[in-house]
């Protein structure tokens, strides 16, 4: 059975672990985003009333 074969399967198993752990998470935590998300104030904006103008 090749499965019981340890040799080719271990290095594949080694070097899927070795960048998954070490390459990807270095570029994913290195990507910038387009429009960083803003802080939500906690003032409430000013409104003005709106008058109508009745003829």
């Amino acid at each position: 059975m090749p499965q019981l074969i340890l040799s080719p399967w271990f290095l594949i198993l080694v070097t899927s672990w070795l960048i998954f752990l070490v390459i990807i998470p270095s570029k994913v935590m290195n990507h910038n985003f387009n429009n960083e998300p803003e802080t939500a104030s906690t003032r409430k904006p000013k409104t003005n009333a709106w008058d109508w103008v009745w003829h």
